[in-house]
């Protein structure tokens, strides 16, 4: 019986998707629409505001509003918890997750 290399198969398998992710990422807003770019964290390290890449600073709610009216890019809100949330919309890449954005 042949022996393969799981491993290895995996790690090829991951470089090649994390490649076609980050390049379906730097095309996932071709509308222009704000996107967020830094959080600001409470002392539980829950996210409370955002920052958007045209200088906006936005509460939680004011943020809940803009996403779900489709002004902001590359989130999306789902209902969990007894609450409405924001998430990145999942694209492969840690880097761009909202928990993952510097803080202001």
């Amino acid at each position: 019986m042949e022996q393969k290399d799981f491993e290895k198969i995996y790690e090829q398998y991951k470089q090649q998707s994390e490649g076609q992710a980050q390049a379906e990422a730097d095309r996932s807003n071709p509308d222009g629409k704000e996107e967020f770019i830094a959080v600001k964290k409470n002392d539980d390290g829950d996210i409370i505001a955002f920052k958007t890449n045209t200088g906006r600073e936005l509460d939680y709610i004011t943020a809940l509003d803009e996403a779900k009216t489709g002004n902001i890019a590359n989130v999306d809100v789902f209902h969990k918890y007894g609450r409405d949330i924001i998430r990145s919309e999942p694209d492969g890449i840690k880097d761009n997750n909202l928990s993952q954005l510097p803080e202001f």
